[in-house]
């Protein structure tokens, strides 16, 4: 299985008096035409997932929704889970559950989320892994065998700079 993790674009600064509730946050124009154009890319680079699994929170689905429209991605499904703060076992449990027999399963959501995570699939440990992960950039990590903790590999992890000059 191969599972992409998509951090969200970029999106505006934090600001309660706009968003008093920051799951409401939007992206920028700048984060959604940088984004549209990465998106590209990864239609270019990599094989569409079966599934495309989003936070809910607005800066997330808006990213999902570029992937379903600009790369060809599947429709995307809100997760609870993938919004912040969920543990990386717990979100692991509720991904496989969700991914059903797809091969190649995307995830969007948000920092420090998806290093995290990305640290417990890799090292069995959400802190033992230091990634740079640029707002817009995607890794791939992929298991052999059943998916667990630990038994992942990198694939490959592209930032939205390469992304966006691949869409070109």
């Amino acid at each position: 299985m191969d599972l992409y993790l998509v951090r969200h674009a970029i999106a505006e600064e934090r600001d309660a008096e706009r968003w008093p509730d920051d799951a409401a946050r939007p992206l920028t124009s700048r984060g959604r035409s940088r984004f549209r154009r990465a998106a590209h890319g990864l239609a270019e680079a990599v094989p569409a997932p079966g599934v495309l699994l989003s936070s809910p929170y607005e800066r997330s689905w808006a990213t999902a929704e570029l992937l379903e429209r600009e790369a060809a991605w599947p429709a995307p499904r809100a997760l609870p889970a993938l919004a912040p703060g969920t543990a990386p076992h717990e979100l692991l449990e509720t991904v496989l559950a969700e991914a059903g027999d797809a091969a190649v399963v995307a995830l969007v959501g948000h920092e420090p989320d998806l290093h995290r995570l990305a640290s417990y699939l890799l090292t069995g440990s959400p802190a033992a892994l230091v990634m740079e992960w640029h707002k817009g950039g995607v890794a791939c990590v992929r298991w052999d065998g059943p998916p667990r903790a630990g038994a992942a590999t990198l694939a490959w992890q592209l930032p939205p700079r390469i992304l966006r000059r691949l869409g070109r």
